[in-house]
């Protein structure tokens, strides 16, 4: 017990001098005005010191990818910083392979800017807008998941790849977030950007999300991700997702009957039970009208006796495995917790799917 006790004031006077250095280094030290070379640019940005990468970015209206407020927590806000960034934090170390470290990789909200900077940045992300829309409707598709149609504002316009998101931005108590969400509507559609968002207890953005009512401003940043649709037609498409995975594979798959009408995709879809299921009756009208779209959904807990379900029943790797031969010339885009995409990426290897053809995104 008396170990115990001093691990803890150990653990806790730790804390409370890591702290007071904090706010010490906050109040006391002073950097002034550093210079953020991006790109090396002929005009540097004058940035105030002392700040994180990421919020001078940000001030700057330079919006790189992050999904956790600046907290180092979800991994996304990785640019290389060339010279000024400092050691290579422990905080980082978790999202940063040894390449990346050894290629200059940094999270830029735990880069703090103490001198003269210099950073690269792709210029796919120098391109990135915010965008202020309104609310046109809000619809319950499941009983934990809505779809949220917006109408932009300004400007009327996104550009945006089948498989991209959007981080919307949410208020909080200690200023605006932002979230990421795939856009669930297809490319043709250039004046919506439609959201398919689940309910998570005590979530940020969904709660916010799901409170929204028709008219509500919303405000987002992107597009955003590395989804990139194979523009050959002869490449069969394969899209497997479950829950709000379903938002980028729907993107996906009107986007490319518009463009493709005679064009090779197959659907595989896994829901828990039977309440769970929603599109599917879009997607069996759309594979009427195109006889080579082929649609599976799976639930993975059996239906009871009384529930009305002729299809599949199992997890969706299952599936995929049970209905796709062997073969070459296929592309794949999965979107689904960590559990599926590693199992669904196994078997599709195993059917020939080579690693680089396969694009997906994780979620909890």
């Amino acid at each position: 017990m008396v170990y115990l006790w001093s691990v803890l004031s150990l653990a806790g006077l730790t804390t409370a001098l890591a702290t007071l250095l904090m706010v010490a280094e906050r109040r006391l030290v002073s950097y002034g005005i550093c210079r953020l070379d991006i790109n090396a640019g002929e005009e540097p940005l004058d940035v105030e010191g002392g700040q994180s990468l990421l919020s001078a970015l940000y001030a700057n209206e330079i919006f790189i990818p992050s999904a956790c407020g600046g907290k180092g927590t979800c991994g996304h806000c990785k640019i290389n910083v060339i010279s000024g960034g400092g050691p290579v934090l422990p905080t980082e170390t978790p999202y940063l392979s040894r390449k990346e470290i050894r290629s200059n990789v940094r999270l830029a909200c735990q880069v703090k800017i103490r001198e003269d900077i210099y950073v690269r940045i792709p210029e796919e992300l120098l391109n990135i807008k915010m965008y202020t829309s309104t609310v046109e409707s809000v619809g319950d598709l499941t009983h934990d998941i809505k779809e949220i149609r917006l109408r932009l504002e300004e400007p009327a316009e996104i550009s945006h790849r089948p498989g991209q998101y959007v981080q919307i931005q949410v208020p909080s108590q200690g200023g605006p977030e932002f979230r990421a969400y795939s856009i669930s509507s297809p490319v043709y559609e250039p004046d919506k950007v439609e959201l398919v968002v689940k309910l998570v207890p005590g979530g940020l953005g969904s709660t916010y999300l799901h409170g929204l009512n028709s008219g509500d401003t919303v405000r987002f940043t992107g597009p955003y991700g590395d989804f990139r649709l194979n523009a050959d037609p002869s490449v069969e498409i394969i899209c497997v997702g479950g829950g709000c995975g379903m938002a980028p594979i729907r993107n996906i798959i009107y986007t490319l009957y518009e463009k493709w009408p005679g064009r090779s995709c197959r659907l595989f879809f896994g829901c828990r039970t039977t309440r769970d299921i929603f599109y599917l009756e879009q997607f069996e009208e759309l594979s009427e009208k195109h006889e080579n779209f082929h649609v599976v959904y799976a639930l993975s807990e059996k239906p009871d006796k009384d529930e009305k379900w002729e299809g599949d029943t199992g997890f969706i790797h299952l599936s995929v495995d049970k209905y796709l031969e062997a073969g070459a010339g296929r592309q794949a885009f999965l979107c689904g917790p960590p559990p599926m995409i590693e199992a669904v990426t196994r078997v599709l290897q195993e059917k020939g799917v080579p690693a680089e053809n396969i694009f997906y995104d994780e979620f909890s």
